[in-house]
């Protein structure tokens, strides 16, 4: 197993960065997060840099395996710091770029971790699930949020939808290697575009998360065919419009007095900010929660970039802290209705 991770993480080291992807970066991103871009770009571009955490699956819970992360120096993300953050939840942190070998997929059996960037938490905590409550995971795919959120309350009814029919079949494979059997029964998996979601199911839900499709700048940073990386960024600007039709989707499946967070894995303004500002001066009845208290109380763990917004944050690399980019807003839907 460690042989076969050591030529896995070799041949991520030997991945070729993207120029066309990068240069386009360098331009956008050195105007929006000036010098701060230095820092993220090194950290980017290099793999070896980057730092995994360990979140514990608590259905197929082990002593032994928490014995032995913190043995190794691991230690444990906000446990306790915020006032909504789930005892059931564990996640370890490592200061150093170690990686856990993944575990296989085997039919039966329940994996005992996750590995994950420890910045995809935070849209998770940020939604406050409580026992009982009905949820949407709108672009579930792989899976990660969902298991996550399951670590957090059992839910009512959890709902995750993929719209992309590839990605779809990974989220199966995710949930049947994490979830009990009895679980998997409030549980409902879809296939739709997410932007008829509010359609099909007006007013549902408790909370609705939308982890948005985004251009994912690790990803982006290592495409191996510049003329799709080119292509891409060709259809970049289109993005927002989609973001921002996802959201108007999620509004409507959300019950007023529901809760909505959205995320990104992306540094870009017109990704995050400039979606959110759009969807907040379109709607009277979305109002802004502030989260900057999660910024204070996760300062420890994270690095964060200002966002001119009390109801968002980003997350960005830093040295000893590569998680990120993640970007998290928080709404809430008001009793009035329409716009």
């Amino acid at each position: 197993m460690l042989t076969r991770l050591k030529t896995k993480s070799e041949r991520k080291l030997a991945k070729q960065i993207c120029k066309v992807v990068l240069d386009h970066f360098e331009k956008q991103y050195s105007k929006e997060l000036g010098d701060a871009w230095n820092t993220i770009r090194d950290i980017l571009i290099t793999p070896s840099c980057w730092q995994y955490a360990v979140l514990l699956n608590r259905f197929n819970y082990s002593f032994e395996l928490e014995k032995d992360l913190r043995l190794k120096g691991y230690h444990t993300l906000l446990q306790g710091s915020l006032p909504y953050y789930p005892k059931s939840m564990k996640c370890y942190l490592s200061r150093t770029p170690d990686r856990m070998p993944s575990e296989r997929h085997q039919i039966g059996n329940l994996k005992k971790y996750y590995l994950l960037n420890a910045a995809s938490l935070l849209p998770v905590l940020a939604l406050e699930l409580r026992d009982g409550e009905k949820v949407l995971d709108l672009c579930a795919a792989p899976g990660g949020k969902s298991i996550a959120l399951l670590q957090c309350a059992y839910p009512g009814y959890l709902h995750c939808n993929e719209h992309d029919s590839l990605r779809l079949r990974w989220l199966r494979q995710t949930l049947e290697s994490f979830i009990p059997q009895p679980l998997v029964n409030v549980i409902k998996v879809s296939e739709l575009d997410g932007r008829e979601m509010g359609d099909a199911q007006p007013e549902m839900f408790d909370k609705v998360l939308v982890d948005a499709p985004c251009s994912n700048d690790r990803n982006w940073l290592f495409s191996s065919d510049s003329q799709k990386a080119a292509w891409r960024i060709s259809q970049r600007s289109n993005l927002p419009v989609l973001q921002i039709e996802l959201l108007r989707s999620a509004i409507k499946a959300l019950r007023p007095g529901g809760l909505l967070v959205y995320s990104t894995c992306t540094l870009s303004k017109a990704e995050n900010q400039d979606v959110i500002s759009e969807i907040l001066n379109s709607y009277s009845n979305i109002m802004p929660v502030d989260i900057k208290e999660m910024a204070r109380t996760c300062s420890q763990d994270f690095t964060f970039a200002p966002t001119g917004q009390e109801c968002g944050l980003l997350v960005i690399p830093d040295k000893g802290k590569a998680w990120g980019p993640m970007y998290v807003a928080k709404l809430k839907k008001s009793w009035t209705t329409n716009w």
